[in-house]
């Protein structure tokens, strides 16, 4: 059974090679890259999206980082502090990875068991941005606010001991051009 968890979807980027599209909003299959995501994190108690507000059919918080456009690491630990509940891990999902399902959560809590957390990994060995954190470890390594703007997220996870989670399918397409929404 899945332990209770919450969730951080990431949903403030730039899109620069989308045009400043908001990708949240961006449809793939007749389904916005948002609902997806929160499809892909349906056995979270609770959900923060770091991004715009926009309708959503399932209760999220909505919150942006300070500030605007701070990066990856800046949005995740913004997210994390929006948390009203406290569970012992966290669910980290970009909002542009339409094929991560409940199943890759799962698989990601599972590989995470007696680690720092777990990492979904494409077939070539690049880690995504679709992971599982141990809260109490994440907040170990956290940097000061000041550090968090522009920081990169390697550098935030070098410390924790994550297990690689090898995609199945199309789990770890993401979408940062146009050419990658033709080709999902």
């Amino acid at each position: 059974m899945l332990e209770s968890f919450c969730a951080v979807v990431l949903a403030g980027g730039r899109a620069a090679r989308l045009g400043g599209v908001d990708k949240a909003s961006v449809e793939v299959g007749g389904r916005t890259l948002l609902a997806h995501a929160l499809d892909a994190v349906l056995d979270a108690a609770e959900v923060v999206v770091v991004g715009d507000p926009v309708p959503t059919e399932r209760p999220v918080t909505f919150v942006r980082e300070d500030p605007r456009h701070g990066g990856p690491v800046a949005a995740l630990l913004t997210g994390r502090d929006a948390l009203l509940r406290r569970t012992p891990t966290l669910a980290v999902l970009a909002v542009d990875m339409p094929h991560v399902t409940p199943w890759t959560i799962r698989r990601l809590h599972e590989a995470a068991a007696g680690r720092d957390g777990a990492a979904l990994h494409d077939p070539d060995g690049r880690r995504q941005l679709a992971m599982v954190l141990d809260l109490a470890r994440l907040d170990a390594v956290r940097p000061d606010h000041e550090q968090q703007h522009g920081a990169a997220l390697h550098r935030l996870l070098a410390p924790l001991d994550l297990a690689a989670v090898v995609a199945e399918g199309r789990e770890h397409r993401d979408l940062d051009t146009w050419a990658d929404l033709r080709d999902l």
